[in-house]
């Protein structure tokens, strides 16, 4: 008797579980994301993140004023007479250096006083006036009072300009277009206390200061804490061309070289053990000893926060904005557009440049690396990753080589020219293009 009730129950609610199953699936396996609802939900979200994410590159320090303060580099911006130490830095020593300054953020009232010449671009004071008020473009000071106390780095240091549109160096913010007028090793060098320096690399403080004036405009070397390798086997300094941080999207690789990890671990790698901010950062390829005896030895990939993680929080908006970051269009007269048109069929076939920058992305989809004797050049910043191999960088802007590819192309700047990548490739892979061919061909590049 009990067992038939219970297979009588059974039979009972089996119809009133399936119909359960049948609903469940409905409202939640089966979402309809069509739904204006949904879309105004997805499309808010985004838009945040962008948002959130322009904040973060333009102006987020990550806790990175807690080392630099150590440095004293923010006396010596201010100068003797400013409660620091030397002569200080003025606003036209800091435009040499290429530092930029943020015309939508500068007071109002500054502006015509720039215009006339009324406010002194000698003094130190009017940099310590521009820093307060937010202006300098990657750089963010901090006060007591108006004596400036310490100094932070945000991403647009290095990876945003300006258009100039108020005289060099002064302007509306371009994001994302390398700053190859920023000669950071010289900066940096002009910090009173390179002692963390000295200790990370085992050498003296003149020898850091040395290695840093090597850089030059536009280079930097984001890997001279891992390898301490300053110089190239040729004697000219490792540091390589900032690279742009737009136009990513539908790309997984950033830098020069491959197999560091995505957008977001170059992000994390440079908030942490570059700008030295405060958060996490975990690389354990980095124990080689044989390879990276300088992380190895201070256990960098295996990096931690003494305090809050400020970087961690902040990689998906940022790594949003990035990408939302578009490629500048030629401008108009930029490029020949009939020699452009007959270029594109030999970038494609003759060239062979479409067989590895595959439009409209120009990069390989996939695994976009390769080895330097297969583009013809040396391994030795391909060495210093972790898989030994060159990134197959996406076109981006070739048009541009006042601020976007000015120093050069390649990793290094090797190339001074289109024209001299376009002979290399033809004498690496023998094409036999005819020199009009490579006029067109030029043309098309910049008209990507």
């Amino acid at each position: 008797m009990f067992n038939a009730s219970i297979r009588s129950a059974a039979w009972v609610l089996l119809p009133v579980a399936t119909l359960g199953l049948v609903l469940y699936s409905c409202t939640t396996a089966k979402v309809d994301t069509s739904t204006p609802e949904t879309r105004r939900a997805i499309n808010a979200h985004g838009a945040e993140l962008i948002d959130q994410g322009r904040e973060i590159f333009r102006f987020d320090t990550f806790g990175s004023e807690a080392f630099w303060t150590k440095t004293r580099l923010h006396d010596a911006i201010a100068g003797e007479k400013n409660g620091g130490v030397g002569p200080g830095v003025s606003p036209n020593m800091a435009l040499k250096l290429g530092l930029k300054v943020d015309l939508q953020k500068a007071p109002k009232a500054i502006i015509p006083l720039i215009q006339e010449g009324s406010v002194s671009l000698n003094d130190p004071a009017t940099t310590l006036a521009l820093l307060k008020a937010d202006t300098v473009v990657g750089v963010k000071g901090f006060f007591d009072g108006n004596r400036l106390t310490g100094i932070g780095l945000t991403c647009a240091l290095c990876h945003s300009t300006v258009d100039d549109t108020l005289r060099q160096g002064i302007g509306g913010r371009l994001d994302g277009w390398p700053n190859r007028d920023l000669d950071v090793g010289a900066i940096v060098a002009a910090a009173p206390d390179l002692s963390m320096f000295a200790q990370l690399l085992q050498v003296d403080e003149g020898t850091v200061r040395k290695v840093l004036t090597s850089w030059g405009p536009g280079k930097y070397d984001a890997e001279l804490n891992l390898d301490g390798k300053a110089m190239r086997p040729d004697g000219k300094p490792a540091a390589t061309l900032n690279p742009p941080a737009f136009g990513l999207a539908g790309n997984n690789l950033h830098t020069w070289t491959g197999a560091w990890g995505t957008i977001s671990y170059w992000n994390a790698y440079v908030a942490v053990t570059q700008m030295h901010g405060q958060g996490t950062f975990f690389d354990p390829r980095l124990d080689d000893a044989k390879k990276y005896p300088v992380a190895a030895r201070t256990k960098l990939g295996h990096t931690r926060p003494a305090g809050e993680d400020k970087v961690t929080s902040k990689l998906a908006a940022l790594h949003v904005y990035q990408l939302s970051l578009p490629t500048p269009k030629p401008l108009e007269g930029s490029f020949d557009k009939a020699g452009a048109e007959r270029g594109r069929g030999l970038f494609m076939a003759k060239a062979r440049c479409g067989s590895c920058h595959v439009p409209p992305l120009f990069t390989e989809p996939g695994w976009a690396l390769h080895r330097g004797e297969e583009i013809g050049i040396d391994n030795f910043q391909a060495d210093r990753s972790p898989d030994g191999r060159y990134h197959t960088m996406p076109l981006r802007a070739l048009w541009d080589t006042k601020k976007i590819h000015k120093g050069g192309f390649y990793h290094d700047g090797r190339f001074a020219t289109l024209a001299d990548v376009v002979n290399h490739y033809d004498r690496h892979f023998g094409t036999g293009l005819s020199e009009a061919e490579k006029a067109d061909l030029i043309e098309y590049l910049k008209s990507i």
